[in-house]
């Protein structure tokens, strides 16, 4: 009968062949510690929140696309009166919801609405339209350009603009004073010897008449009442048709008459 005979190096309890008690070096099984399993988790927090990231983008694309889409229009940055030039520090650019009904200059026609005049009076902060803008201002049909060369002295110390009723007064020497209404049309630059040229419209019967008027200086440039401006600028067309201004009075019967009742010149005749 044989007997087993344990291991020299074998303790109690222990199994016999399990080398337990083989060389008192050998390492235990390694167990990650918590690190190593936050690591491990790290790239399952990463995925869920570009899921997140990806839901909320595509929610701000539904409600954006719910909003209307948005496109860039031109608005103007300041107050611009009828027949100014527009130039680019006027203009700035303002993002809207797309509807058909509104028809404003698109962002790309910027180029294209620099340099244009003000068909009417614009007000800052409002979007720009083709009907806003003009290439040159119109005459009205009857009417005719006339340049008034002026000195400071003769013009009105408002500044003139295009669009403005003006009154053009005729002092000669020794005859009464006769005047006409005229709308102004350009203004240009001021001279070294302080000079302006304005090209005003006036009625074409009166166009060779205030031509003489300014051949001989003695006029002086009014402005027209406001409440009888567009009167004045009846009269001025009327005038084409072979009416003529009304003497001068105060200036506003003068202007006033000639939207009403003019009469032969009475001081043009010496002219």
């Amino acid at each position: 009968m044989s007997v087993a005979v344990p291991d020299q190096g074998q303790g109690p309890g222990e199994a016999p062949g399990s080398g337990a008690g083989k060389g008192k070096g050998r390492a235990a099984p390694h167990v990650p510690g918590r690190t190593l399993r936050a690591r491990r988790r790290r790239p399952a927090v990463l995925a869920m929140a570009v899921a997140l990231i990806a839901a909320g983008g595509l929610g701000g694309a539904v409600l954006y696309n719910s909003t209307g889409q948005r496109v860039a229009v031109l608005a103007l940055a300041r107050d611009i009166p009828w027949g100014q030039v527009i130039t680019d520090d006027d203009l700035v650019v303002a993002r809207i919801a797309g509807d058909p009904a509104l028809r404003p200059l698109s962002a790309t026609e910027r180029d294209k609405a620099v340099g244009m005049r003000a068909a009417t009076d614009l007000k800052r902060g409002a979007m720009l339209t083709r009907g806003d803008v003009a290439q040159t201002l119109a005459v009205q049909p009857g009417q005719i350009v006339v340049g008034v060369s002026a000195k400071h002295s003769q013009l009105p110390a408002t500044r003139l603009q295009p669009g403005l009723q003006i009154v053009v007064v005729y002092t000669p020497d020794n005859t009464k004073a006769d005047s006409m209404p005229a709308t102004v049309i350009t203004v240009g630059r001021v001279d070294t010897d302080g000079s302006q040229v304005i090209d005003v419209a006036v009625g074409a019967a009166d166009g060779p008449r205030l031509a003489q008027w300014v051949a001989g200086g003695r006029i002086q440039v009014l402005l027209a009442p406001r409440a009888a401006a567009a009167g004045g600028a009846t009269g001025t067309a009327g005038a084409g048709t072979g009416g003529s201004a009304a003497p001068a009075a105060p200036a506003t019967g003068t202007a006033s008459g000639a939207a009403t009742a003019p009469v032969p010149p009475t001081g043009a005749g010496g002219a």
